[in-house]
């Protein structure tokens, strides 16, 4: 068993906890430098955390929030920029509402069924760009963005009444899904709403990334290769192999983050569906430090900002613009970049020094060495 090292925990948590002092800082300032109290927007958005309805909206938003920074982060232990999560899970949610508006199979094998196409969407859909970097040296973050455009373009394509479209009112959607389809909750009551069924799916796909990452062979390899790609071919692994394999998990990841809205709540894709879950995801797997605890924390940090910073609209007697919260997440992705750079110059600077005072001793320990058997 490892000697817990008191220190590198210390590392390790330095970054977040500085990020997160350091935007509230700089959110404040911004509060003062608009003639704004710097401190009770803090009050009314933690006064409403402890609202169970509230509750219940974070824990919902933050299940989507965890899976689409899981997604993410695999890509980031490869050394991959998958910046293409928010297009994937926009298509795969689509593809996924389409299919279940069509086909009616008991609910035992419809839900899963309804699963595997959104894995398999999102897988496909990142696969595009992981083939391109293989075979053709293209930058994921290129491919990733652009294949984001193309997916909007494809979406209204595939919602147009004379494909799969329905317009309901003025709302273009894919129709009503079959209820076999639908995930069942824990209803809370009407005054507080219900948990979705698949904010259990999170969890589950925070284990199986820990577990797959840390205790296989395979996520030793993934790792190794994210590390360096040489090194890694050196001790046999294919490196271009790996890294198709992590685009294609990565994009089958993304896939499943818009399901438990979708089969838990909305049951239909429509153009009011959310937007931006690909982009923030990456802002909780930086701040959560591609960590699944750590991402816990992280998706449910954003999510309490999103479904508390409304009520500063209607504040009294002086209302806050609700904003606040963007600026913040905003902030929070500056000050996640910089002090974990300065966080890990540190740590640097300490190995250094623990180096050098090894190495101080054991030369003094060899001159006392033969000082002795000289005597």
């Amino acid at each position: 068993m490892k000697k817990f090292d008191k220190e590198r925990a210390l590392l390790a948590v330095a970054g977040p906890v500085i990020a997160l002092v350091a935007a509230i800082l700089l959110t404040s300032v911004v509060l003062l430098a608009s003639g704004k109290s710097p401190f009770e927007p803090y009050r009314l958005m933690l006064e409403q955390a402890s609202f169970s309805d509230v509750q219940v909206l974070i824990l919902n938003q933050a299940s989507m929030y965890y899976i689409a920074a899981l997604a993410v982060a695999v890509g980031f232990r490869m050394n991959l920029f998958n910046i293409g999560v928010d297009g994937q899970y926009r298509l795969a949610a689509m593809m996924t509402a389409v299919v279940g508006a069509h086909v009616a199979l008991p609910s035992f094998l419809q839900i899963p069924m309804l699963l595997l196409v959104g894995a398999l969407t999102g897988a496909f859909w990142a696969g595009i760009a992981g083939v391109l970097k293989v075979t053709r040296g293209v930058s994921e973050v290129v491919a990733t963005i652009m294949l984001n455009a193309i997916a909007t373009s494809v979406i209204g394509y595939l919602t147009l009444r004379d494909v799969w479209g329905v317009q309901v009112g003025n709302n273009m959607t894919t129709g009503i899904m079959k209820d076999s389809g639908w995930v069942p909750g824990i209803d809370l009551g009407a005054d507080v709403g219900e948990i979705y069924g698949l904010v259990f799916l999170a969890v589950l796909l925070g284990v199986a990334y820990w577990i797959v990452l840390n205790r296989t062979r395979f996520g030793f390899d993934l790792r190794a290769t994210g590390a360096s790609e040489t090194a890694a071919a050196a001790s046999g692994v294919d490196a271009k192999k790996m890294v198709l394999t992590a685009m294609l998990i990565s994009g089958a990841v993304a896939g499943l983050s818009g399901l438990p809205l979708l089969l838990g709540d909305a049951h239909t894709y429509s153009l009011s569906f959310p937007t931006g879950l690909g982009f923030t995801g990456i802002t909780i797997a930086l701040l959560g430090r591609n960590n699944p605890v750590g991402i816990a924390f992280a998706a449910l940090l954003i999510a309490f900002l999103d479904k508390a910073s409304p009520a500063l609209d209607y504040a009294t007697p002086v209302a806050y613009e609700k904003e606040i919260a963007t600026i913040m997440q905003g902030l929070i992705v500056f000050a996640v970049v910089i002090s974990y750079e300065a966080v890990r110059q540190w740590g640097l600077r300490r190995q250094q020094r623990q180096v050098g005072l090894e190495l101080a001793a054991a030369a003094a320990q060899n001159t006392e060495k033969k000082e002795v058997a000289a005597r």
